[in-house]
């Protein structure tokens, strides 16, 4: 579906409002495993009907503290507004696709 940019101001509307399955991708710049996953996210987010919000956690602290992210790049599957699972840590992309067709029909 789409990738975007989500931050402490938009993410109620963005996330938790959303009646779509939505992956958070809590990242930083300064993060090499998080740039080694945002091609597979992306490459996901093109192949699914899967909308990959991601937020910068050095930029955005409100929403991170909330989910009690203490690593990144940390994942959260969210479907109807409601945390489903998450994941720390890169892992390749059939690790992602499995993760997910756990939770989606």
């Amino acid at each position: 579906m789409a990738t975007l940019k989500v931050n402490d101001e938009n993410f109620d509307t963005e996330v938790l409002k959303s009646s779509k399955p939505i992956v958070v991708d809590f990242w930083a710049e300064w993060c090499g495993p998080c740039k080694m996953i945002s091609p597979v996210l992306s490459s996901i987010a093109e192949e699914r009907e899967i909308t990959i919000a991601k937020v910068n956690t050095d930029v955005n602290p409100v929403t991170p503290g909330q989910y009690g992210v203490r690593g990144i790049p940390y994942l959260v599957l969210f479907h109807n507004g409601k945390p489903v699972d998450q994941h720390t840590g890169a892992e390749p992309k059939p690790f992602f696709d499995e993760w997910l067709n756990r939770h989606m029909d």
